[in-house]
């Protein structure tokens, strides 16, 4: 590898191999470090989390253990297909403003046997109490707001991790079908009271009530952003999929339903509408904004893939066993911490074609562009590796 080359690796290429092979992470200590870092936050001290799953692609690793088929986009909308590999389920900090800045904070390998809503629910839960733990959320500080995409079961999350101060905000398939509260009961009606109100179904507008909050606020990117939000929508639940083992009647799982609508997207192109779906009921139009700001800056995590994966190199090694891809998994998050926390200390080498930048809006590839130059000025964490000549020479006295 490339990496083995640079002056800063001070092993060769079969030693970097040796060392993930056989190596040793604490990882549990290393999530509790991350977790005590200076975390980015948004308005008021909040913190913003983003859950998200990215593969580690190996279709040609046949005799590697643990591979799943992952889901992967091609160039056109109906190019997707499946590919062998190991998807890795990430929790980072967003940053507010215009930046691709993320704070990793976990990784967890996801296995053949493994309910994904489960595991980021466990996953979720760890990352929560680290924090509170390290005291990044005290009591009477505004809840952390947690936000995913289509591919997680936010109402059965919310279920989960409603005993943690934690606000969850998910998008919803626009073909999804959720249920208003159920009216009040008229003096006199006999029978068992309903559980669930009428249908709100996604795709028919005149199965929608007024909106209890309606917001516009004006974009740079998208134009004009037009909000309406309807209070305790939720989804009809029945002992299927997530909810097959649970005991008892069903609990009724209540939130904030958000239809967002944006002028254009980049270039000029239409953009369909956005459906959201927040745990928290009661909502206000400053919460409606907030939550769909939040979710926006959710893209800022495949951003930080990518740089793992291209600058970065966390696909490139050619691993055998998914042991050793979770230890390089967590050095490439090391390396990207060590990124961040150095961002204040970076210059601003630019190449000839690229336009200045400001010292406070660098970029991934620019701060690690000019990493070589803070690295001077770094301790090393490791001993100088030991020659063939100098273990040659201790042999001979013996």
């Amino acid at each position: 590898m490339d990496l083995t080359l640079l002056p800063e690796h001070r092993r060769g290429h079969g030693a970097m191999y040796g060392g993930l092979n056989h190596g040793r992470i604490d990882m549990d200590r290393l999530r509790t470090v991350l977790s005590g870092l200076s975390l980015p936050r948004f308005d008021g001290g909040r913190l913003v989390l983003a859950v998200d799953v990215s593969p580690w692609l190996r279709s040609d690793a046949p005799c590697s253990a643990e591979r799943l088929f992952c889901h992967v986009y091609g160039r056109a909308k109906t190019a997707s297909q499946f590919i062998p590999g190991w998807p890795y389920s990430f929790v980072a900090v967003l940053e507010p403003g215009a930046t691709s800045w993320t704070a990793i904070l976990d990784a967890v390998r996801l296995g053949s046997a493994d309910d994904a809503t489960a595991v980021t629910a466990a996953q979720m839960r760890g990352v929560v109490e680290r924090l509170i733990a390290a005291g990044q959320w005290q009591a009477g500080d505004p809840h952390i707001v947690i936000v995913s995409d289509a591919g997680y079961d936010v109402t059965r999350l919310a279920r989960v991790l409603r005993d943690l101060p934690v606000e969850l905000v998910g998008r919803v398939l626009s073909d999804r079908v959720m249920r208003l509260p159920k009216p009040p009961r008229r003096p006199g009606t006999n029978g068992r009271p309903p559980k669930h109100g009428p249908e709100f179904r996604f795709a028919k507008p005149e199965t929608w009530p007024e909106p209890a909050i309606t917001t516009v606020t004006d974009t740079t990117n998208y134009g004009k952003a037009e909000t309406q939000a309807w209070d305790r929508v939720h989804p009809r639940l029945t002992h299927r999929s997530s909810w097959l083992d649970h005991d008892g009647e069903l609990p009724l799982v209540e939130g904030t339903l958000i239809r967002l609508k944006v002028e254009h997207l980049s270039k000029g192109r239409n953009a369909p509408p956005v459906w959201l779906w927040s745990s928290k009921t009661g909502a206000t139009p400053d919460d409606v904004d907030r939550f769909w700001q939040a979710f926006l800056r959710r893209f800022d995590l495949e951003h930080t893939f990518r740089f793992a994966k291209q600058p970065l190199g966390w696909t490139t090694p050619k691993l055998r066993t998914p042991e050793a891809a979770d230890r390089w998994t967590w050095l490439l998050i090391v390396a990207h911490t060590q990124l961040r926390l150095t961002w204040p200390l970076a210059e601003d080498l630019r190449r000839p074609w690229e336009k200045p930048t400001a010292s406070d809006r660098l970029t991934l590839a620019r701060v690690r562009r000019g990493f070589r130059n803070i690295r001077a000025h770094l301790a090393y964490p490791t001993r100088v590796p030991e020659t063939v000549s100098y273990v040659v020479r201790q042999m001979s006295r013996l």
